[in-house]
Order: C-alpha cells, then sequence, then structure tokens
C-alpha cells in the first residue's frame, strides 16, 4: 500500500461516507462526477399514445424530443400491465414473483366498500406482509445512498411511507387513516405544479450532491381533468369526449416533462443527468364510459396493456438511437442504472446494461407476467397467476394460468407483423409453441 493510500484510509472513520467517495475520487485521479438520475414515469398510458410512436392526433413534443435524444427501445415492456407490481420492479431490477408485489391490494373480505377508511386501514394490516418482503430487497435510491446520492420520491408509489423506500427525501406519507395507498401527497405532483421536485433539485445542488428523482405523477391516469384549454384543443379531434378527456393527460404528462427538463437544462445539469423514461402499464379509452379502460389493455397481457417505449438519455454518454428491432424490459432499467455509476447489478437481477450493445444483441427474448389485481398470499404469486408471456422476435406466446377464468387458450402472434394481435397462429406453429413455453417454464420460478 503507498503512503497516498494509507492517509485515505486513516480517515475513512472520520468523514462522512459521501465525502470519503469524493475524496477518494480526487485523490485516485477519477474526475468524472457521479451523473444525476431522473426516472419519468407514465401512468396509464398506451405504447403509441406518443407523437413519435405515431399517434395522429396526440401531441409530446418534449417526450418526443427526449426519444430522439436518448436509446430508445420502442419494442419496450413491462415485468406486468398493474401499476404497483410494474413499479415495484422498476425499483429493484427483480421480476414480480422475485419481490413478491403481484397485485395491487391484498384478497380479503370486506363488509362495505373498497378505498373508504376502515377498508384502508385493514387493508394496510394485510399488506404489511407484502411490505416486508418487498423490503427485504434493496430499491435504486438504497443502492445509491452508498454513493452519497440524495433521493427524492414523488408521485405513485405503493411502499409506504417514502423512507421505507429508503429515499432520503420525499411527498407520500402512506398513513391510511389519511388516504395512504398508492401515492396519497405524492400524486399532487405534476397535478398542481413541480416545485417539491425543483427544490429538492436546488437543495441537493447546494449540498453538491448526486441526486435521484422518482417522478411518476398520476398522468394520464383517471381521473382525467385536462386543462381546459387542453381538453378544447382535442374535442374537435376525437371521436367522443371521453377519448379527448384522454388524449389531453397525454399531452399535460408531456408539458410537465418538459418542466421538469427544462429545470435541469436551466441549472445546467443536463450533461451529467441519465433521464429514463417508461411508462407502468397500458391504456385503451372506453370510448362512451370517462375514466374507465378498454379490455386488452391495463391488466391484460396484450401489447396495449403490456409494451411502452423505453428512453435511455445521458449525453455524451449514450449515443441516440432509435431502436425497433430489439425487445427490451423494465427489469433493465436498475442494471443499467447500476452501471451509470460503477455498480455492479446484485446477483438476483436478471436485467441486462442497455448500454453494453452486445448484450442487447445477444439476448432474444423476454418475460412479462400478468396477475390477478388482489394478491391471495406473500408465499404463493402463482394462485393468482393469469397468464405468462414470452416476448421474442417475431413472437408473442401468452400461455393463461391458473387463474384464468376468462380464457384457457393459448396464443401466439407474429408480433412484428401483428403488433394489434388479431390472428393466434398456435394451431399452425406447434414447434414454436413448444419451445417457447419451455423457455418459460426453466425461467418461471416461484
Amino acid at each position: 500500500m503507498n503512503k497516498k493510500h494509507k492517509i485515505l484510509r486513516g480517515f475513512v472513520k472520520l468523514i462522512p461516507c459521501w465525502l470519503f467517495l469524493q475524496t477518494v475520487q480526487i485523490a485516485l485521479g477519477q474526475s468524472e462526477e457521479l451523473p444525476n438520475i431522473i426516472y419519468i414515469l407514465s401512468d396509464d398510458q398506451s405504447w403509441n399514445d406518443y407523437g413519435f410512436t405515431g399517434h395522429p392526433h396526440i401531441e409530446t413534443p418534449h417526450i418526443d424530443k427526449l426519444a430522439a435524444d436518448g436509446l430508445t427501445f420502442t419494442r419496450g415492456y413491462v415485468t406486468a400491465p398493474l401499476c404497483s407490481p410494474s413499479l415495484a420492479s422498476i425499483i429493484t431490477g427483480l421480476y414480480p414473483q422475485q419481490h413478491r408485489i403481484t397485485g395491487n391490494d391484498p384478497k380479503f373480505s370486506f363488509n362495505g366498500p373498497r378505498y373508504q377508511r376502515d377498508w384502508m386501514e385493514a387493508r394496510a394490516r394485510l399488506y404489511r406482509d407484502y411490505l416486508d418482503e418487498f423490503q427485504k430487497h434493496p430499491t435504486v435510491p438504497m443502492l445509491l445512498q452508498k454513493l452519497g446520492y440524495l433521493s427524492f420520491q414523488s408521485g405513485k408509489w405503493w411502499g409506504g411511507h417514502w423512507k421505507e423506500g429508503g429515499f432520503t427525501h420525499g411527498m407520500t406519507h402512506g398513513d391510511p387513516s389519511r388516504g395512504g395507498r398508492h401515492g396519497d401527497e405524492g400524486l399532487k405532483i405534476g397535478r398542481e405544479g413541480m416545485d417539491p421536485i425543483y427544490d429538492f433539485i436546488d437543495e441537493a445542488v447546494e449540498q453538491k450532491r448526486p441526486f435521484f428523482v422518482w417522478y411518476a405523477p398520476f398522468l394520464p391516469h383517471s381521473p382525467h381533468t385536462p386543462p381546459d384549454s387542453l381538453l378544447q384543443k382535442y374535442l374537435p379531434k376525437a371521436p367522443s369526449k371521453a377519448i379527448a378527456s384522454y388524449w389531453a393527460m397525454c399531452e399535460w404528462l408531456d408539458v410537465t416533462v418538459g418542466q421538469l427538463l427544462g429545470k435541469v437544462d436551466d441549472m445546467g445539469l443536463t450533461d451529467n443527468t441519465l433521464v429514463v423514461f417508461v411508462t407502468d402499464n397500458g391504456w385503451i379509452q372506453d370510448p362512451n364510459k370517462p375514466n374507465v379502460y378498454a379490455p386488452g389493455s391495463k391488466q391484460d397481457p396484450q401489447d396495449m396493456g403490456i409494451r411502452t417505449p423505453i428512453i435511455y438519455k445521458w449525453p455524451k454518454k449514450i449515443a441516440p438511437r432509435m431502436d425497433t428491432q430489439h425487445v427490451s424490459s423494465s427489469i433493465d432499467i436498475v442494471t443499467t442504472t447500476l452501471a451509470a455509476v460503477g455498480l455492479a447489478p446484485l446477483s438476483t437481477m436478471q436485467g441486462i446494461n442497455v448500454m453494453d450493445e452486445k448484450a442487447v444483441r445477444k439476448r432474444k427474448m423476454i418475460f412479462s407476467l400478468d396477475f390477478a389485481h388482489d394478491m391471495a398470499g406473500v408465499d404463493q404469486p402463482g394462485k393468482t397467476l393469469e397468464s405468462t408471456m414470452v416476448i421474442t422476435t417475431p413472437w408473442k406466446l401468452i400461455v393463461p394460468g391458473g387463474a384464468n377464468t376468462q380464457n384457457q387458450e393459448v396464443l401466439l402472434y407474429d408480433i412484428v407483423k401483428d403488433p394489434t394481435e388479431q390472428q393466434n397462429l398456435a394451431a399452425q406453429n406447434p414447434k414454436v409453441v413448444n419451445k417457447l413455453r419451455k423457455e418459460m417454464a426453466a425461467w418461471w420460478n416461484p
């Protein structure tokens, strides 16, 4: 050990971890700063409801620019077509059967309406088992805190108080007696302004600390109550007011994305900020019922339920490219984030680092799972399994699970030629079905 390293070792116990890491970087000649990281999570939006994915009416100029400036996978998928398990995967880098959050709520009998105070408190007591299991797995803010990051939670969050997720700052209190279930105070972000995030960024910059932002606004999620100016813009273009309201909500999300990234740019932080964009699950707006989704989208295994563009923007580090060929998964987000800060993924993580072009080319298939909305038992993820999905090129296989009471038909689509999944080719391609079923059986390990 040389003299320089001996001196550093002697000071380890005398200074905070984050300051020590900065000292080590300087002393060892590592001048590169740790990147700031921002996750932007759309809530209930179809993969083709953006300008850059070809929607003829919805305008999303800020997200379009983000896609143009980043590495964008148009064939991206989430791990589940429901928000709580999908978001839990995005924050841990694990599949639902690993982190055990497979649905939104525990399944239980209750004499009264859902979502009232008594129901919320009963739910919270039962949900604690799931939360305890979930919290055995490190989250992104927990892993980043080791490197001195400050982190901020805003928007949709199912993990109790923001501190329980490892964040250093946040908005969600998680108290069921005050409406805590999936975001509470955090759901004001975007809809009621962006100041909490702005204040956090200012604080992090003042402290000269790298930061992580979880921006998961309740947008375009129902209730579809867009600003009137946006609603009036879409009413003449849409076949119904319900659809116009949803389209307007999609643009409202885009407006807030522009505000957030504008703040980052104004602070001179753009070049050293990794921005990741993904949606939690899909949505098809029912044309006749406001705030209601149509079958084949949310909570269903079709692409309109699980497909999403996934964008990674990091100027000078990630070359902009529109990848329309390779399949990508939200399970990759954590692995890629850790690679960006110089950390190896945990052994339980199955995602790849998308900055590794070789790994992107090498992977041939990804998986997704559809569970019931209500969970039957923390140790029994298979009990509420409705469908398993294997996505490759050009095939997508949907195999019904034991909890699927609606349809036990195996579905195989040429998802490249048939992106709306109109023609089931399972009967004509038994060898493909058998091969993909074996791949799924080998992967599925609850």
